[in-house]
């Protein structure tokens, strides 16, 4: 897990050749000639980068001379655990978390009613879902990670700016869930000892967090970090306990503001501020439609990480229907139960962050001090279950093939954990900097058209047909010219481009930049303008001038002493009876290795 020094020390039985330090020795040699290392000698074991060198294993894809790692090679057979269940509990939980039930308050809050809310959320969440089926599918097929399908659409060179921008925005959103999840903590806490809630502060005010607030983001990092180490085959678990706590809090919330106010408030009389027909309430509409799709853009990339280790390909295309449901079920329980909060709260202000809901019952005696603790607690899971999900593996994947010497995914669970929580530092920059937060919103204008490129590659351009090995292959078929295909960077730049100064307007947050209306209008729906110029772009180039070497009738899933095997036409072959699949299995010692199977 660690790396040599652990793994010398700890697996002397293990060892290959003539042991740890040259010899083939018993445990009571090797304990005398521990008496006889330095500290120097220690030292160096840690702190040299070979020592940290991932043991290397035989890939059945990667070429020789190609560094790889078990994470970044198609999932084995036995490794594919994900059934239709599984998909289902991880949007159930992924889904119903504190963003959700304020996305509905921030389109109400622009001057927008219930009625267009709910119709908006279910429409933007549609639209996502279509991108996530459609790049879900290559996940599902080929079995490998976004930041292998990448190099099919980008070139193998090219493939590193969308996963290092991926990378960035994954770490930063887990360091914002940490701060979230620290309130869960303090509420936890303050309910249990409620003079944790009076300790003083010994911090300064450019800390931009208190003594108590640290405390609390420790104590939730220190929780969370384990559960970020479990490997993607193995969260059935914790999808299951999170589909347990989130629904019961949400509902028991909703309940509890209900009956406080004893209805649902006045939020459904409310009327919108702008007249249906006219240009503004149209623009509105779509501004807040593609705010929706852009809040889960990233998940429209990341998909493939979980689905290749789907059992079923097809299992997956039930999102277009489940996201889009769960989504607005949710908001629209956001929406119920912050009018209500109208009507007893002393200042007649909307509470649309559940968490200030749940705080509220901590001056309700002894049984609100422990209703706050178990609804916090619910949160608290709900916010691991998200850092888990949307954002730590996503990173630890795009980190293992950056460094597949030495990172693999639970090592960059953790390298993504450190810096997404101790070196961006999460609270000062929700402190104070809310233009940084504008542009890491705004982020939706880069991903949309990643996410089209690689959608219109496989579906229109290479036809569902790709050769598995090259895309580990710096030198092989997608190396397109010096490892980037131009057409991928036309179809990105060209629907980027228009958004920059809308995008720059949002950032500043000045009034005196000036910018044309249009400009303002085609920002406004940023995202779904990215995701269908750039699949347009993409697919009319490639058609008009096509990078032929890329394109191959069959697809090829290994290869066996360099003669390419035959895979299937199209993909739909893979679960005919008929033809033989060039499956991968795992080896006794852990290797991957093809094997022929006849189906």
């Amino acid at each position: 897990f660690l790396g040599r020094p652990f793994l010398t020390i700890t697996s002397i039985e293990d060892c290959e050749g003539d042991g740890v330090f040259g010899l083939r020795e018993d445990s009571d040699s090797f304990n005398d000639r521990m008496k006889g290392i330095n500290m120097q000698e220690a030292r160096r074991r840690f702190t040299s980068m070979e020592a940290w060198e991932l043991p290397k294993h035989p890939s059945a894809i990667a070429p020789e001379g190609v560094r790889t790692n078990p994470d970044m090679d198609p999932v084995p057979v036995p490794m594919r655990t994900w059934s239709l269940w599984t998909i289902l509990a991880y949007w159930s939980t992924d889904l119903m978390n504190l963003s959700t039930l304020q996305t509905a308050g921030s389109i109400l809050a622009v001057g927008l009613s219930w009625r267009e809310a709910i119709p908006i959320m279910f429409v933007g969440t549609t639209c996502i879902a279509i991108a996530m089926v459609l790049n879900g599918a290559i996940g599902s097929r080929l079995h490998v990670p976004f930041s292998v399908i990448a190099t099919g659409s980008f070139g193998f060179y090219l493939r590193y700016f969308a996963i290092v921008s991926r990378a960035i925005l994954a770490m930063f959103w887990l360091g914002v869930q940490c701060v979230n999840g620290s309130v869960c903590v303090t509420i936890m806490l303050s309910a249990w000892a409620p003079s944790y809630g009076r300790i003083p502060n010994a911090l300064p005010e450019s800390a931009g967090i208190t003594s108590m607030g640290m405390c609390s983001f420790f104590l939730f990092w220190i929780i969370q970090l384990p559960l970020l180490l479990i490997h993607p085959t193995k969260l059935r678990p914790l999808f299951y306990v999170k589909l347990l706590a989130t629904p019961a809090v949400v509902l028991g919330t909703l309940g509890w503001a209900v009956k406080q106010a004893g209805g649902g408030g006045d939020i459904f009389r409310l009327q919108p501020e702008f007249s249906p027909g006219t240009s503004k309430y149209a623009w509105l509409w779509l501004s807040c439609m593609s705010s929706v799709s852009g809040q889960w853009s990233t998940m429209a990339i990341n998909i493939p990480d979980f689905l290749r280790y789907s059992k079923s390909r097809n299992a997956q295309n039930v999102q277009l229907i489940f996201v889009p449901i769960v989504f607005t079920l949710c908001g629209t329980m956001g929406i119920i139960t912050t009018s209500a909060t109208k009507v007893f709260q002393g200042d007649g202000d909307y509470l649309w962050n559940p968490l200030d809901i749940v705080s509220l019952w901590l001056g309700n005696g002894s049984g609100g001090r422990c209703a706050a603790f178990f609804g916090a607690l619910a949160w608290l899971i709900a916010t691991i279950g998200t850092n888990v999900t949307a954002n730590s593996i996503s990173a630890a994947n795009d980190l293992t093939v950056m460094f597949p010497r030495y990172i693999n995914i639970r090592r960059g669970s953790i390298v993504a954990a450190v810096i997404g929580a101790w070196v961006i530092v999460p609270w000062k920059i929700l402190a104070s900097a809310a233009t940084f937060l504008n542009f890491m919103g705004a982020y939706a204008v880069f991903l949309a058209p990643l996410s089209g490129i690689m959608a219109a590659d496989f579906w229109l351009v290479k036809k569902q047909r790709y050769d598995l090995p090259d895309l580990y292959d710096p030198h092989g078929r997608y190396r397109y010219i010096a490892g980037c295909n131009w057409r991928a960077f036309v179809a990105f730049i060209v629907p980027v481009a228009p958004n920059l100064p809308g995008m720059a307007l949002a950032i500043s947050g000045y009034p005196a930049v000036q910018i044309s209306e249009g400009a303002q209008n085609l920002y406004s729906f940023d995202w779904l303008f990215g995701f269908v110029v750039s699949i347009f772009l993409y697919t009319t180039l490639s058609w008009v001038v096509p990078a032929k070497e890329t394109l191959v009738e069959q697809t090829i899933l290994t290869r066996e002493d360099g003669i390419e095997i035959e895979g299937t036409r199209d993909g739909s072959d893979i679960e005919n009876p008929k033809v033989p699949e060039k499956v991968l299995t795992t080896a006794g010692d852990g290797r991957h290795t093809p094997e022929s199977k006849g189906l």
